[in-house]
């Protein structure tokens, strides 16, 4: 067992524990998840020192036999957007748990059933970011749906049945179809004398223009319908009302970016000629998902709906960098993958505090929280002067390279693309004037700032989005390798610069 293993595995030690512990006893139960996400950031921590950086390729590899007769393995291995979207995922899960200490008393099931379902969760979230193997990766991708319906559906407020229902229909429906290209796409490795479901080995074959095609878009609408682009989306904001903010935070932080991760890894990867043929139809989507999810922000009176929204924007952003096609464009949407992941669980996290105090989700009666709670209401203020990229904070070291990735191949997709900045600084600084200023809403006058459980879990948050946005060189760095190896794989290269022309 290597350390990309143990890292996989380390949450089920958690949920071992949590099975054998005493049902009543909801402090030891937390303490357990904590403790086993904690231990789980620090195996990952340790892969860091095992990691070459600037290096192409998988490392850490680790490969099994599963079902031999299909050539099917549990084959698992990282690059650096895979690493730094590892690294994402165990720093928040011990944050969720700190952030909502007491978010699951009263659900449906018990608060054991809630840290089984994270963890469980974590295991997937680990395992789908390091599979090598499609059709591990389709299993694991199918499989992330279960605890994520669980925890909305039994844990969740509102029509929180409903919310979890349609979650699961249409990522099933996204399933269905990469499950009907991932065996397309074997059978055509069987035809050609190696059947393997490795991607690596995938990436070799020789496929027509037509089936490359349609092998494509059985991936590319299920991974939109993760992400979420429009117009694929619809199921998002019913899941942000209804979830509780810790699962918000890993649907939206984490989960939804294995859809913009397959992108890159299967889609590029795996069908270049599709890509290019695919590419400027999917710019336009993705600038319909910036403009579309900007001004509906703009219009949210429910808190949980505008910080939706304004995810659909900001993957709008993710998928333009990615299918620009140049390396400032990937690089900048892989790093947009990591910020975003933090900006968002800013949001929630202080955003569900604010509700729970207020027991209301409406932005109106948040008035005047400022005067009462100077922490909680600059902490809420930094969480959305990031999502609108403030130069200084990390979203807009992102956002600029996905724009100037974006300008040297389609001029025009940028331009429109940064009418998304100025509707962004609208819907922020609109939701902060509204929630954090203005007269004292009445029913505000006791409400209480931050204790310390809730600073423990923010302070690291606020860490990264201010480290990273003076110092994003470390990620980038560990980006780039994975970056050339995939525009090499689509066989495109960066346009010349028009000052060389």
């Amino acid at each position: 067992m290597n350390l990309l293993t143990l890292t996989i595995l380390l949450p089920l030690v958690g949920v071992l524990a949590l099975a054998i512990a005493p049902r009543e006893n909801t402090k030891n139960i937390k303490l357990i998840a904590l403790g086993s996400s904690v231990i789980t950031l620090i195996s990952s921590l340790l892969m860091l020192t095992k990691y070459k950086f600037g290096v192409q390729g998988f490392q850490l590899v680790s490969s099994h036999s599963w079902f031999k007769v299909f050539n099917i393995n549990y084959a698992v291995g990282i690059d650096g957007l895979a690493l730094v979207l590892i690294l994402l995922t165990t720093v928040l899960v011990p944050i969720v748990v700190v952030g909502g200490w007491n978010e699951a008393e009263n659900g449906r099931w018990s608060v054991k059933t809630f840290y089984i379902l994270i963890l469980v969760l974590e295991t997937f979230m680990v395992a789908v970011f390091a599979a090598t193997d499609v059709f591990l990766f389709y299993v694991i991708f199918e499989a992330m749906l279960v605890p994520v319906y669980f925890l909305i559906g039994g844990f969740g407020r509102g029509d929180r049945g409903a919310a979890a229902l349609k979650f699961l229909l249409y990522s099933l429906f996204g399933g269905l179809l990469m499950l009907a290209a991932v065996i397309g796409i074997f059978v055509i490795s069987v035809h050609q004398g190696h059947a393997s479901f490795d991607v690596t080995q995938l990436s070799h074959l020789k496929i027509s223009h037509n089936t490359q095609d349609w092998l494509f878009l059985g991936f590319f609408i299920a991974f939109a319908i993760k992400a979420p682009l429009f117009p694929f989306h619809t199921w998002l904001p019913g899941a942000a009302r209804s979830a509780t903010p810790g699962t918000s935070i890993l649907v939206l932080g984490v989960l939804d970016k294995v859809g913009t991760y397959g992108m890159i890894r299967f889609c590029l990867a795996l069908f270049p000629e599709a890509t290019k043929t695919f590419a400027p139809y999917i710019i336009v989507l993705a600038l319909i998902s910036i403009i579309y999810g900007a001004f509906l922000a703009i219009g949210q009176k429910d808190l949980n709906s505008l910080i939706a929204f304004t995810s659909i924007s900001h993957f709008g952003f993710i998928v333009l960098g990615i299918f620009a096609l140049t390396s400032q464009g990937i690089t900048g949407a892989s790093l947009y993958m990591v910020n975003h992941g933090f900006s968002t669980a800013a949001l929630f996290l202080v955003g569900g505090w604010m509700i729970e105090r207020r027991n209301s989700t409406q932005v109106a009666d948040f008035g005047g929280l400022q005067r009462i709670t100077p922490v909680m209401a600059w902490s809420f203020f930094i969480a959305g002067l990031s999502a609108l990229a403030l130069p200084g904070l990390s979203s807009f070291v992102s956002e600029f390279l996905v724009l100037l990735g974006t300008f040297t191949r389609y001029p025009a997709a940028a331009v429109v693309g940064t009418l998304g900045i100025i509707l962004a600084a609208l819907y922020v600084l609109i939701l902060v004037q509204r929630a954090l200023h203005g007269p004292l809403q009445e029913g505000n006058e006791d409400t209480p700032d931050l204790n310390l459980r809730e600073k423990v879990a923010i302070a690291p948050v606020i860490v990264a989005l201010v480290v990273l946005g003076f110092y994003p060189k470390p990620a980038i760095h560990t980006i780039n390798p994975m970056t050339s190896q995939v525009l090499s794989q689509v066989h495109v290269s960066d346009p010349t610069p028009l000052a060389g022309k």
